[in-house]
């Protein structure tokens, strides 16, 4: 790996890519020592876990395969788009992004541009007034798949069948386009209700040899390449000991589209063994496609998939007197809960693995995982977003 450095004319302003300028090699470098800082008080004593390397990219450009742009008035009828510069709500021009899938952009701006040619208006957040407010695009990753989601000031369009028959044509990749409303006076993209205008509904894309059906508010890692490193680190440690024949019971917590419970099912249905799953996850649209998920994977027998608050449903479960062999949990940023933690040691399983896309609320939770009998056997980042701070780890615990 090459100490070279990368060149964007918008990065002084834009200020998304903070360490576009450092060669990568010395990036990785960089997170590492933060995670050794990270988790030092678990890095001492005789039965310390190993931190191991982080995993980086190959080629640590066009990872993100999700992009989205703000709309604003421009004069004479304009639409302004773009990346909000550093620090504001200044729109500027970005026409292509290091960090994007090369379609990302161009798709984002053809939105604007049949905006413009409908006259139909862009939203001014001062003013709470317009029409077109934000569009997000969704490239897969391993099928030609494109997800769009234009999200209004309001439940249509002006002129909406025109709209998506002049879009389609200028951009006839776009394989599903949806329309969000968002009446709120809020910095949010997505409000809460959204339909299909044209295709499928979803996205599909594939993950360690399963299929995903992906939705227009679904959670979906943004750089597929390194979740399936990722995962596979989370998978591997779990199935390592249970020998051939044998029957797991896992928890799949936050499971969201039942993206690692999937992979699991079938990497143990692969190595001759088999695993029961039960995902747990709050939103009712991610349970229902992730029930559709394991049945387009052959596996909707072997995974089964609850729409509830996790920390909720776990204690129910700890009630009980359920029992799990294994724990797989992905929690927001914020974290896991005290709740949740103590009952995930009720429940008394063999093994964790905690992924986590913050490595500081994940040591605090891990101590508290510590506190309650479970040893952390290891600890690695993985490089979900180079050029930035960032780093996602996976911790893989023992009873």
């Amino acid at each position: 790996m090459g100490y070279r450095t990368y060149t964007c004319p918008s990065a002084a302003r834009c200020g998304g890519c903070e360490w576009l300028n450092v060669p990568y090699p010395i990036q990785l470098k960089r997170k590492q020592a933060a995670l050794e800082e990270t988790f030092r008080p678990f890095l001492e004593g005789a039965s310390a876990p190993e931190l191991l390397p982080i995993v980086g990219m190959d080629e640590p450009l066009h990872y993100r395969h999700k992009a989205a742009t703000p709309f604003a008035p421009a004069p004479h009828g304009r639409i302004r788009y773009g990346f909000y510069a550093k620090g504001t709500h200044r729109i500027m021009n970005v026409p292509e992004c290091l960090a994007e899938d090369p379609r990302c952009r161009a798709i984002l701006a053809s939105v604007a541009k049949t905006a413009e040619r409908m006259h139909i208006s862009a939203y001014d957040e001062d003013r709470g007034r317009g029409v077109l407010r934000h569009a997000v695009v969704r490239c897969a990753w391993k099928t030609d798949e494109v997800l769009l989601t234009v999200v209004a000031n309001g439940e249509n369009l002006p002129h909406e069948k025109e709209f998506v028959e002049r879009f389609l044509e200028y951009t006839p990749e776009v394989t599903t386009l949806a329309l969000n409303s968002n009446e709120r006076r809020t910095n949010a993209i997505l409000g809460p209700h959204t339909r299909t205008l044209k295709g499928t509904g979803v996205m599909h894309d594939e993950l360690l040899g399963c299929r995903f059906a992906i939705g227009p508010v679904s959670f979906y890692q943004t750089n597929p390449e390194q979740t399936e490193k990722l995962y596979q680190l989370a998978i591997e440690p779990m199935l390592a000991d249970a020998e051939e024949g044998s029957a797991l019971e896992v928890l799949d917590a936050y499971c969201g589209l039942g993206t690692i419970g999937i992979c699991l099912a079938a990497e143990a249905k692969a190595q001759g063994k088999e695993a029961h799953i039960l995902g747990v996850e709050k939103g009712a649209e991610a349970i229902r496609l992730a029930k559709r998920n394991a049945r387009d994977n052959g596996l909707e027998d072997a995974c089964r998939f609850v729409c509830d608050d996790a920390t909720n449903y776990l204690e129910a479960l700890a009630r009980q007197g359920r029992h799990f062999d294994i724990v797989v949990l992905d929690p927001p940023r914020a974290g896991s809960t005290p709740e949740f933690l103590s009952a995930v040691a009720t429940l008394a399983p063999e093994r964790i693995a905690y992924i986590s896309c913050n490595p500081e609320t994940q040591a605090r939770d891990l101590m508290v995982l510590a506190e309650r009998g479970y040893h952390v056997d290891s600890i690695q980042g993985v490089d979900m977003f180079p050029h930035t701070k960032h780093t996602e780890t996976v911790a893989v615990l023992t009873r």
